[in-house]
């Protein structure tokens, strides 16, 4: 089932917690403004459904029903979160492939070392611990195929955010009036 318009872009972020995927998402969307709908796992699934990250979890499907509404509806989406690779692969592969626009893919890689102390900045860093994080932890989960361009540690917030407004085609694209 085909999905989108030829000129609506899905923009896929994925990487492990604290690699900065939610500030770059936030960073997308505010360089593009209205049209850009933002698809956030740990909404979906935390504050929506208040559901644990699983395989067969009900947050896969409503993160690719949300997806699809949105391009259907003709925005252009950002897809965020760590979505592991074995559990929303899947799932991923089809909303790709079922989407007539251009899709980009990226995986933001920060080493361990790096995580943990990104993590200790964050709000819930009372409530999740090393050894939690250490579980989490996938390095380099990357879908198969070859399809996400990896971003290293050492891009800044602001040159991911470019990179990823270029690669798209988002930089050279109108707002919407939504």
């Amino acid at each position: 089932m085909t999905v989108g318009t030829e000129d609506t872009r899905l923009v896929v972020l994925r990487g492990n917690s604290a690699s900065g995927k939610s500030s770059v998402a936030a960073g997308v969307r505010d360089r593009f403004g209205r049209g850009l709908a933002l698809v956030g796992q740990d909404n979906l699934r935390r504050i929506v459904l208040r559901e644990r990250d699983r395989p067969g979890a009900a947050n896969i499907g409503l993160i690719d029903l949300t997806a699809r509404y949105a391009l259907d509806a003709g925005y252009h989406v950002v897809v965020e979160g760590i979505l592991y690779a074995d559990r929303y692969g899947e799932m991923l592969a089809q909303l790709r492939a079922d989407h007539r626009g251009p899709t980009h893919a990226y995986y933001l890689h920060v080493p361990f070392e790096q995580t943990l102390a990104r993590h200790a900045t964050k709000p819930i860093a009372n409530e999740v611990g090393e050894p939690q994080l250490r579980d989490w932890y996938r390095s380099l989960d990357l879908l198969p195929g070859g399809i996400e361009t990896v971003i290293g540690a050492d891009s800044t917030l602001t040159e991911t955010v470019d990179r990823i407004m270029l690669d798209t085609g988002l930089a050279g694209l109108p707002a919407l009036e939504c």
